[in-house]
């Protein structure tokens, strides 16, 4: 059995604003992490950052796009662990966008967490930062919309 990590979070954007923030490398840098990432179906990334050893994280995220409908939807693996090529987490991201009246509504699931290694602790801290860092756009878009330039 799998174990999922899902958001939904809505932003009062135009979905093409939304959609920069999830697929334009220094739009992701501003939220996530700093990467190599390009829209292209196939194309092998990394997100990195500092190392979180009682995690078992090193800080590198190897990824690649699976899937992309532009302005709709964008899948892309998640694997990482802690460092020598070791991966203790291999799962899919995916940012599902639906348009309405007054904004964006974004869904967010990661999937693939298999119980035979699951690690609580690791779910749990990317629950909650997934969930952050949704919160974390809204706020860098509420900020741009109204002229604020404090972080």
């Amino acid at each position: 059995m799998e174990k999922s990590i899902i958001h939904k979070v809505f932003y009062s954007h135009a979905p093409e604003i939304v959609w920069d923030y999830l697929t334009k490398a220094e739009l992701m840098e501003q939220w996530l992490m700093k990467s190599n990432f390009e829209l292209k179906l196939g194309h092998d990334f990394q997100f990195a950052t500092g190392p979180v050893p009682s995690l078992d994280f090193d800080g590198i995220v190897y990824c690649r796009v699976l899937e992309i409908e532009p302005l709709k939807k964008l899948t892309y693996s998640w694997k990482c662990g802690p460092g020598n090529g070791q991966i203790t987490i291999d799962s899919i991201v995916t940012w599902t966008l639906e348009a309405k009246d007054n904004g964006t509504e974004v869904l967010l699931v990661n999937d693939g967490f298999k119980e035979a290694n699951f690690n609580v602790v690791i779910f749990n801290a990317m629950n909650q930062g997934w969930l952050a860092n949704m919160n974390k756009i809204n706020k860098i878009l509420n900020e741009k919309e109204n002229g604020s330039t404090s972080a």
